[in-house]
C-alpha cells in the first residue's frame, strides 16, 4: 500500500515536470509572421540546451507512461 503511494506520487510529480518542461521548449513554427522573416532563421539547428531539455521531456514522458501502465495494471500493490 505504501509503495502504491510512492508510485503514484511520483507519477504525478513527472506529470507536472513533463507539462513545464513542454511549456519551456521553443515553438518550432513562426505561423505566418514566419513568411515575411529572413530565410536563416527558419532553418537554425536547435542549441544546446534545447537538446537537454529535449532529453529530459524524452525521459519524463519514458517515466510518465512506465508509471501509469504499472498503476492502471494494479502490478504495485
Amino acid at each position: 500500500m505504501m509503495i502504491n503511494k510512492i508510485v503514484s506520487l511520483v507519477w504525478i510529480i513527472s506529470g507536472i515536470l513533463l507539462v513545464i518542461s513542454i511549456l519551456l521548449h521553443n515553438p518550432k513554427g513562426d505561423g505566418m509572421g514566419g513568411l515575411a522573416a529572413s530565410g536563416n532563421s527558419m532553418f537554425t539547428s536547435a542549441s544546446n540546451a534545447e537538446n537537454t531539455l529535449n532529453r529530459i521531456s524524452w525521459t519524463l514522458i519514458g517515466i510518465f507512461l512506465s508509471l501509469a501502465v504499472l498503476l492502471s495494471g494494479g502490478w504495485v500493490n
